[in-house]
This record gives C-alpha cells, structure tokens and sequence, in this order.
C-alpha cells in the first residue's frame, strides 16, 4: 500500500500526506511506549532477582509479590511484542489494514489502540470466536 512511505517521503496527494504524517506520529508513540515496557520490564527482572527475607512470613509476601510482578512482566512482553508488529507493519506498509478482511482500519481506532491489527468488525468477531471455544 504506501510501503517505505514514512522513511522515504515523496510528493502525493494531501490526503496520503496527512495518513503517512499520522503513522509517523503513532510510530514515535509506539517507539516511545516501547522504550518504556523495556525499562520497565528491567526493572521488573531486577526486582524479581532481590535477595528474600530470612523471616518466613515475609517470604510467602515476597512470593505472592513476585506472582503479581511477574505477570505484570508478561503483559509487558506481550505487549512489547504487539509494539515490534505494528512497527514492522508500518515499515512494510502493510499499517492500518485489517489482517482479517484487508479493509482499512479506521485512524480513530488506531489512535486509540495503536497495535490494532484488526478493524472493529472483525476484532469483535475474532473476540467472539475466543469466547466460544
């Protein structure tokens, strides 16, 4: 579709001017927010490493605290994961259009949601399939 459009800029038209300068600023967005998932993974890491207490109360807290930094550590991967996607679809060009029904995905909703891969349709029936099974 506009492949290579963010880092090679030519003349087009106003309206794909002003898609390609929206992809530009959702890309710094989702680079930005990566760079903080990745710090804050770290310093989840580094907190799931500290040394435990010797007094066997504090430990279980210590064990139940370091359940809840661990899955905060997987939302973080994962969505560190959906970040990596959306960045390597907007370098191919391949950015706002639904990996389901090849539509264009509306700009409203990737604003929103920057990693959407879907359009609302089809977003609401994949999430109904998962329901289901």
């Amino acid at each position: 579709m506009l492949e290579g459009a963010v880092d090679n800029p030519q003349p087009m038209s106003g309206d794909i001017r002003q898609i390609m300068d929206q992809y530009a600023r959702i890309r710094e967005e989702l680079i930005a927010k990566q760079a903080e998932l990745v710090r804050r993974l770290a310093s989840l890491k580094e907190n799931l490493t500290a040394g435990r207490s010797a007094d066997s109360q504090e430990q279980a807290q210590e064990l139940e605290n370091a359940e809840v930094v661990d899955a905060l550590g997987n939302e973080a991967r994962s969505e560190i994961s959906k970040i990596a996607k959306a960045l390597d679809q907007i370098k191919h060009g391949t950015y706002g259009i639904c990996v389901d029904c090849g539509e264009t995905i509306p700009m409203a909703r990737l604003e929103a949601y920057p990693f959407a891969d879907r359009c609302i349709r089809c977003a609401t029936a994949a999430e109904a399939t998962r329901r289901t099974r």
